[in-house]
């Protein structure tokens, strides 16, 4: 018997795991529920949430092929040596996984019981990553081969004399209560109703509008939680994109310049998705250790309490950011640009080391990758050595992003009786002491000040003493290499850096 072990590929459709175990032989379909993975201080109860819904529409798709999932609830190790008494496991096989240090461990030890067994674990690759790469020389012409690859059909399964389990709740894992009125909702059916809207009508304003909260909220894929789970493979993303670009060509050109510019920024991301989880496949301390370690020790290492909870909460007296920050406890989502920011508020502003609010925004991330997630918290928190530091002035990004102030007065209504003029900054109307210090807390940070502070402390190490050394190999390593194959639209252009960094104007 072959089983079939689910992770981050939530999916039959495009499955290379699941159908070449159907071609060696009698498939059991599995998906374990790790507890002592949702007591990991980066889970939280949306993300399962999510999974659990998709878990139930990958059973009925299952179902359909001829076996539904198996679900089990416990250790991995253990739940494979009672199959393998039970009912003798011929191989075990699983897509590559690049999750956190959790993970990676249980796989070392997942692996060590296929030795001790004899078992073998065919593990297949999943998207761009690649294992054991030694330069990114190539990465990018490889990541383009693999996603023109044909898209894998799901295979028939015949059916097996076993319980199928039940899928546990959030509470059943232990899993403190997480409230999240607006997340999205799991299951493939959405994601491919979210990438079929994209594609058609959504998604023409993208390469204007993703960096702002109120137009990416709908201009936006959306599609981050179905690639993060694997209710779609990257490759189906990318191949639908594609198809569409290639539409867009046999059409006039009027009024679809637009739609060329947005697919041709999206098919971009979708490298950079691969690209982001390549840096934590290829250096797993990522999560947890500067990048550059000439780093070290340049931030406290424990995070002043009031300030991060102030931050976690939305209550930093920073308009624009503490609206982010309520907006995505709320949905378990926040557009690209505004995670950097409330990333690097935390970090520059606030100057908190990076760990605990880059677990904090971990749990609200309903789409949380991790490599992704780590790679960004690094590169917002200055810490790779190799990225241009940008250190977003919050006031600014509230003018440039939300002009007319409707999302800021939405999620920060104490804010009512402030004038329009000095939403972003309260502190400056004339009314300010009727709001700030009782409906609405004063600004716990100058954030002018703070960020200049934070620039000088970062430059320093920058120019000291073998730091150009580290950043190098870093480079080696890590850095992106550019390719002429990405853009299937057309010729690529530059897209225009609109990040705010120093000099900090204050508006």
């Amino acid at each position: 018997m072959h089983v079939v072990w689910f992770k981050r590929d939530l999916r039959v459709q495009d499955n290379r795991a699941l159908a070449r175990a159907a071609a060696h032989g009698a498939v059991l379909p599995l998906y374990v529920a790790e507890p002592e993975l949702w007591r990991a201080p980066d889970m939280s109860g949306r993300q399962w949430s999510f999974i659990a819904e998709t878990l139930h529409q990958l059973r009925a798709d299952l179902h359909k092929l001829g076996q539904p999932l198996i679900v089990r609830t416990g250790n991995i190790v253990e739940i494979l040596s009672d199959l393998h008494r039970d009912h003798g496991l011929t191989a075990l096989w699983s897509h590559e996984e690049t999750g956190n240090d959790w993970t990676f461990q249980r796989d070392l030890r997942v692996a060590d019981w296929c030795r001790a067994h004899s078992i073998p674990w065919n593990e297949v690759q999943n998207h761009g990553v690649v294992r054991r790469m030694k330069s990114r020389n190539g990465w990018a012409e490889r990541w383009d081969a693999f996603m023109s690859e044909a898209i894998t059909n799901p295979p028939n399964l015949g059916p097996l004399s076993l319980d199928v389990g039940d899928i546990p709740t959030a509470e059943t894992l232990g899993l403190a209560p997480d409230h999240c009125p607006l997340r999205q909702k799991g299951g493939r059916a959405d994601g491919q109703s979210l990438l079929d809207s994209f594609l058609q009508k959504r998604g023409e304003p993208y390469r204007r509008a993703m960096s702002s909260p109120v137009e990416g909220e709908t201009a936006c894929s959306r599609l981050s939680p179905h690639l993060a789970w694997g209710t779609l493979s990257v490759r189906e993303v990318a191949q639908a994109t594609w198809a569409r670009q290639r539409a867009l060509r046999d059409t006039p050109p009027k009024g679809k310049s637009s739609w060329r510019g947005s697919l041709t920024s999206f098919n971009g991301r979708l490298h950079w998705h691969c690209h982001f989880i390549q840096k934590l496949e290829s250096e797993p301390r990522l999560e947890y250790e500067n990048l550059h370690r000439g780093y070290k020790g340049i931030r406290p290492s424990a995070p002043d309490q009031d300030k991060l909870d102030a931050w976690a909460k939305g209550e930093t007296g920073l308009p624009f950011l503490d609206a982010c920050m309520r907006y995505l406890r709320a949905t378990g989502w926040l557009n690209f640009r505004m995670r950097s920011m409330v990333m690097a508020t935390a970090s520059y502003h606030l100057w908190l080391d990076w760990r605990a609010p880059g677990l904090h925004l971990a749990r609200s991330f309903t789409d949380y990758e991790p490599g992704i997630h780590w790679s960004q918290v690094q590169m917002q928190s200055g810490t790779t050595g190799i990225n241009a530091v940008r250190i977003y002035n919050p006031v600014k990004q509230g003018h440039d992003q939300d002009p007319t102030g409707r999302f800021t007065r939405k999620w920060v209504p104490e804010l009512a009786a402030i004038p329009d003029r000095f939403l972003q900054v309260p502190w400056k109307a004339e009314n300010a002491a009727d709001v700030l210090g009782k409906a609405y807390p004063e600004p716990i940070v100058d954030h002018i000040a703070a960020a200049r502070a934070a620039r000088e402390a970062i430059w320093a190490v920058r120019k000291g003493e073998g730091f150009r050394v580290e950043a190098a190999a870093i480079v080696s390593k890590h850095a992106s290499r550019k390719s002429s194959t990405r853009n299937r639209g057309g010729r690529r252009k530059k897209e225009p850096d609109t990040q705010m960094s120093l000099p900090f104007e204050d508006q």
